[in-house]
């Protein structure tokens, strides 16, 4: 599972004081583009040599507690499953032991002409986990 530490700005944050919902989104990828960059993947250079991006299909994302200025967080990102196309994660936004969002999220790989490509094989090798 890979983390990634965050803070939260006042810009994040709505009239109430409390972090926009919309927010999380961007909070949980950078998450991913961390995930993906701590495995030894560079997605523009992935975009330049193959035309390959990662793209969002489906956020699911439940809500379960505030985030407030100034408060410090981390975003968890986990592989669930890794097929030709499809990636699905397991994200969740906690401040400390507190979980204050979780996320299923599935991406898909396009090619440069935006359809469906397979992932490559030196990336999906990166972003498996090891053999047991």
């Amino acid at each position: 599972m890979h983390s990634f530490p965050l803070r939260v700005y006042y810009e994040d944050t709505d009239l109430a004081g409390i972090v926009y919902y919309a927010n999380y989104l961007k909070f949980i990828e950078r998450g991913r583009s961390e995930w993906v960059r701590g495995l030894g993947v560079d997605q523009a250079q992935l975009r330049a040599e193959t035309g390959i991006v990662f793209a969002v299909r489906r956020v699911e994302a439940d809500y379960l507690r505030p985030a407030v200025f100034d408060d410090s967080l981390t975003v968890t990102t986990e592989l669930r499953s890794l097929g030709g196309v499809r990636i699905d994660l397991w994200q969740r936004v906690l401040r400390g032991p507190d979980v204050l969002l979780t996320a299923a999220v599935t991406l898909v790989c396009l090619g440069a002409d935006g359809r469906a490509a397979r992932l490559p094989d030196a990336v999906r090798s990166r972003l498996s986990p090891p053999a047991a």
